[in-house]
């Protein structure tokens, strides 16, 4: 399965993929783009030969030339999937339009949608929180969920090792997730 893998930080995900590609798994990453310079995704995909491509909001007029032009560089790399690994920006109609695409949240949804997911639930006093897998629609973290991990939280976590203990499990579900969905491609009609 061909998939172009959206990035804004440090590329986590998006190294879980490529580790999993290496080791055999029936995915391909076939480009790698981000929405600002200087990813740490952008260097692991350059480590690994895969083509990279930057497109930057404040680079167009308005957010729906953005999203015409991440459309445009997407596209013309025919993907069966796009996977949206800890990218930052909501994608808009058009690009929805054009491609499936699926995301990772540090939460179990509907619980803690948005940027906030890990802090929101330490703040809120819950036992467990996890991470979940959904396919991404025009509203924030609202898609229909794919697959979620229960993580339980730890007396005396903080908002870095419980989301470091999340991202753990978040990139194997998103391997299984993706190695699935390749296997059964009955998801390209709904």
């Amino acid at each position: 399965m061909r998939l172009v893998v959206l990035v804004s930080g440090s590329g986590t995900n998006l190294q879980a993929l490529l580790d999993a590609q290496a080791e055999g798994a029936p995915i391909k990453v076939v480009a790698v783009g981000a929405d600002r310079d200087g990813t740490g995704g952008v260097v692991r995909a350059a480590l690994r030969n895969v083509p990279t491509f930057t497109c930057r909001v404040q680079d167009h007029d308005t957010r729906a030339d953005w999203d015409a032009a991440i459309t445009r560089l997407v596209s013309a790399q025919a993907p069966d999937l796009v996977v949206s690994a800890g990218f930052m920006k909501v994608l808009g109609p058009d690009f929805l339009a054009a491609h499936k695409v699926v995301n990772t949240h540090p939460a179990l949804l509907p619980s803690f949608p948005g940027a906030h997911g890990v802090s929101d639930a330490l703040e809120h006093g819950v036992k467990v929180t996890g991470c979940t897998c959904h396919w991404v629609d025009a509203g924030v973290d609202t898609g229909r969920i794919i697959e979620q991990r229960a993580i339980r939280v730890e007396d005396g976590d903080t908002v870095e090792s419980l989301h470091e203990r999340i991202k753990v499990e978040e990139r194997a579900m998103l391997v299984e997730v993706l190695s699935r969905l390749a296997a059964d491609r009955t998801w390209r009609t709904t």
